[in-house]
């Protein structure tokens, strides 16, 4: 692509910049309009070339720009050119858009993690219930066979004090002993408090 030929016309000489940052650090606006101008290709290819987002490109290049107008007076000449000043806050600016989108990213995952974990840790769950069924089991086999039939028929099979008597064809009153005693040696042996 060949450059535009002004005949009779002398191209227009690069703004000091760094004359019209330390007047941009004392509010003079035509001077930010100037190195605006100046600046704002430049600016926004650094920044388009971290990022790769048009959208997201300008707009922190508009930010970049804004903090060269708050931040004209920390510019210190000595330190380097006005160009690379600007160029290194573009820089600094887009890097941390991404970082901040990656962080954000991240913080959806994680949210998006904890809505789907249960309230309760069902492995941690599982464990205790099947500690507790082996505990009942091993409290089980302490008792008299007579107490453990009385047990298992009433409150494994759902069988009534009437039904168990009848399915042990022993008295009424002498299974609800067998019971009464049954469920009392359970109670100690798993350590329940009355």
């Amino acid at each position: 692509m060949k450059e535009a030929v002004h005949i009779g016309r002398k191209p227009a000489p690069e703004p000091d910049l760094q004359r019209l940052l330390h007047e941009v650090a004392l509010g003079d606006q035509e001077a930010f309009t100037v190195v605006y101008d100046a600046v704002v290709r430049s600016v926004l290819g650094v920044v388009r070339a971290v990022l790769r987002d048009q959208a997201q490109s300008e707009e922190v290049a508009q930010d970049v720009l804004v903090e060269v107008w708050r931040t004209a007076p920390r510019y210190r000449p000595e330190r380097g050119t006005a160009i690379n000043w600007i160029l290194t806050l573009a820089h600094r600016r887009a890097v941390d858009r991404v970082r901040s989108v990656e962080a954000a990213a991240a913080r959806d995952h994680k949210a998006a993690l904890l809505d789907r974990t249960p309230e309760y840790d069902q492995v941690t769950e599982q464990v205790e219930t099947r500690l507790e069924q082996e505990q009942v089991r091993r409290c089980l086999r302490t008792l008299t066979e007579l107490q453990r039939q009385s047990v298992t028929l009433a409150y494994y099979r759902g069988l009534t004090y009437r039904q168990v008597a009848e399915a042990l064809a022993l008295p009424l009153g002498t299974v609800k002993t067998r019971l009464r005693d049954g469920l009392i040696r359970l109670r100690d042996c798993l350590g329940v408090t009355a």
